[in-house]
């Protein structure tokens, strides 16, 4: 059977960027990064995922490290604003296309401001969804972040 293609992998056919899928078993419910990091046999510090805020000036996608916090006050500095904050569960659909667990920074409705986190830059390949559960994709930093527009900043809670 053809592999069903997403809205992130087809925008990734069209600007030839080359990239490897993978796909895990989500039938437990275990859809959280670590979880499928674990699944996928990846280090979960290559795998991230992708979260989306809001701000004055609209909607802001962030992607960091699975096993990491989003810390709200980079997050905002890296964008410009005074603060952001995490949309809704229930939001995600309508703003970006995809659902929860299956939020690719790939191929959203529309194209917002996208930051990745600082530790990318030290990856030679970064696994963010697929656009849908159950698939992941794996690509070049150098490949992917221009795709997107994306800016690099440290995005990370620190441990206290």
């Amino acid at each position: 059977m053809a592999e069903q293609k997403t809205n992130a992998m087809r925008m990734l056919d069209r600007a030839k960027v080359p990239y490897q899928t993978h796909t895990y078993d989500h039938a437990d419910g275990k859809i959280d990064g670590v979880s499928v990091a674990e699944k996928l046999g990846q280090r979960v510090e290559q795998v991230y995922k992708t979260l989306v805020t809001r701000g004055n000036g609209g909607f802001y996608v962030f992607v960091i490290p699975v096993a990491k916090e989003l810390d709200l006050k980079k997050a905002a500095k890296a964008v410009g604003e005074k603060a952001v904050e995490m949309i809704h569960v229930n939001e995600i659909n309508k703003i970006t296309g995809y659902i929860r667990g299956g939020c690719s920074p790939v191929g959203m409705k529309k194209q917002f401001p996208t930051v990745f986190d600082a530790a990318v830059e030290t990856l030679p390949s970064v696994i963010v969804s697929g656009g849908r559960i159950g698939c992941q994709i794996e690509a070049a930093p150098s490949d992917l972040l221009p795709l997107v527009g994306a800016k690099i900043a440290p995005l990370v809670r620190e441990p206290a």
